[in-house]
């Protein structure tokens, strides 16, 4: 493709050959060959225009930069984080004009949120695909994800697969981080959902103000909205959202969807939906209350498509348990759960679900804290843990560089003043075979912050550690 096709809706200036031929679009420089259009990207430890001039010789055929460099081959532009966005899109034929885009954002319940969503679509009769933390996925498309949200170039290599399988639809999760790096910034979307808001990724965002703001340029970008307004940011982006757009809630009765006459079970949440004089029955294969208000979101992203609430409840109650999402492993003499949650707001909202179902037996718990991420959570979600945990399990989550011991050491004094009982293994391995191995009758093993993922981030390595797989090859055993 030649750049003058690339930089097609960009400002650009600088001394380049419009005619030049370019193979591929890259930001990484590792990655350069011949023919390819490096991207310069300054980032929180590198800055690629420090290597714009090294990539020219290594072969690359331009370099793309927010100020000269004095190189033959550069095309200057304002922002290269967000030309990368427009480029990719270029370089792919645009396939989201040929899609109908619906995205959601938040702290808790995207992954759920998008899946039900995708789901429900199906069941009226729309083909759909799903971008999100547990993969890609529509029909018989099935790739595996490397972040929640794709960078660029991997986004519209996806929007035209799905847009070349034929795909109507492709609802997506989009992360704070996406939005605050503009990976996002050429798409527009149909509808935008906002579940949510507590801490998470200071360790990127540095403040609370600045997380909720990368949240909110979705809303720029959306042609629909659909807020929750019992979220105190909710109902402060509902008041700053331009758009058309509407609320759900439980509590508050402005919300154009609302539930009543919830019946909650360890294994499903029942209600009505409530939109203005028209009422329909919801169940959803979730329990707890926190579930309700993602099939609430559910339901106004699809009742929009189909018009018609019947149908767009028929069809959210139709979805099946998303992986990882308060997913059982195994019900018997006892209960095994995997879940995602990795904050105090979301461990909060899990364990409170669970425990009245707990009966007669113990609610243990396993969890641990993420190496190089957010630290001011880690002492909240240990507290989260103490609050239900009949027995906490603390044990590693993706440790990184730093030594996973010394993060549970930071955790102890919760538990120890609390006076919960605990137990400390290090190795995650370990410590699931070591609790299944321990279990009564009537307990019920939580296993929290992993969900989908099958694997473990130690130092510089990615370790195969599928949790589902170590409890059904137990259970398979004991039997």
């Amino acid at each position: 493709m030649k750049l003058s096709q690339l930089i097609y809706n960009l400002s650009v200036s600088g001394t380049f050959d419009p005619e030049t031929e370019v193979g591929d679009i890259i930001s990484d420089s590792r990655a350069i060959k011949e023919g390819s259009l490096f991207v310069c990207i300054k980032g929180t430890r590198f800055d690629g225009h420090d290597v714009a001039e090294d990539c020219l010789k290594r072969g690359a055929c331009a370099v793309v930069v927010d100020h000269s460099l004095g190189l033959k081959q550069e095309v200057i532009v304002e922002d290269t984080r967000a030309a990368l966005a427009v480029m990719c899109s270029n370089y792919f034929g645009r396939p989201q004009d040929e899609l109908k885009l619906i995205a959601v954002t938040g702290t808790n319940g995207k992954t759920t949120i998008a899946n039900v969503i995708k789901q429900a679509l199906e069941a009226c009769g729309k083909k759909a695909g799903v971008i999100g933390t547990i993969g890609i996925e529509a029909g018989d498309i099935v790739l595996p994800a490397k972040f929640t949200t794709p960078e660029p170039w991997d986004m519209e290599m996806i929007l035209r697969t799905l847009a070349n399988s034929g795909c109507e639809y492709v609802v997506m999760e989009a992360s704070s981080q996406a939005l605050d790096q503009r990976r996002l910034v050429d798409l527009h979307y149909d509808t935008a959902v906002f579940t949510n808001l507590s801490q998470d990724h200071l360790d990127y965002h540095k403040t609370m103000d600045a997380y909720f703001e990368a949240k909110c340029q979705l809303f720029k970008q959306c042609d629909y909205a659909v807020i929750n307004l019992d979220d105190p940011k909710g109902r402060e982006l509902f008041e700053m959202t331009e758009c058309p757009k509407v609320g759900y809630a439980l509590e508050n009765t402005d919300a154009e969807y609302r539930a009543t006459d919830l019946v909650l079970t360890s294994g499903e949440t029942s209600f009505t939906v409530i939109k203005g004089d028209e009422t329909a029955s919801c169940t959803v294969p979730l329990p707890g209350r926190f579930s309700v208000y993602n099939a609430l979101a559910c339901t106004a992203v699809v009742d929009r498509q189909v018009r018609d609430l019947m149908t767009a409840v028929k069809g959210v109650s139709s979805t099946k348990e998303v992986s990882g999402r308060c997913e059982i492993l195994h019900r018997g003499k006892q209960t095994v759960i995997s879940d995602y949650a990795h904050t105090d707001d979301a461990l909060t909202k899990l364990l409170s679900s669970i425990k009245p179902f707990v009966g007669e037996g113990r609610l243990v718990v396993l969890f641990g804290c993420a190496g190089r991420r957010d630290k001011t959570k880690r002492v909240k979600m240990a507290n989260a843990i103490a609050d239900y945990a009949d027995v906490a399990v603390l044990t590693s989550d993706n440790p990184r560089e730093e030594d996973p011991y010394m993060i549970l050491q930071e955790l102890i004094p919760i538990f120890s003043e609390r006076r919960i009982p605990f137990i400390l293994i290090p190795d995650r391995y370990y410590a699931i075979s070591h609790v299944l191995r321990t279990l009564r009758d009537g307990d019920v093993f939580v296993l929290c912050c992993k969900g989908h993922e099958d694997y473990q981030a130690i130092d510089n390595y990615t370790l195969y550690l599928d949790e589902r797989r170590i409890v059904r090859e137990y259970y398979a055993e004991e039997k």
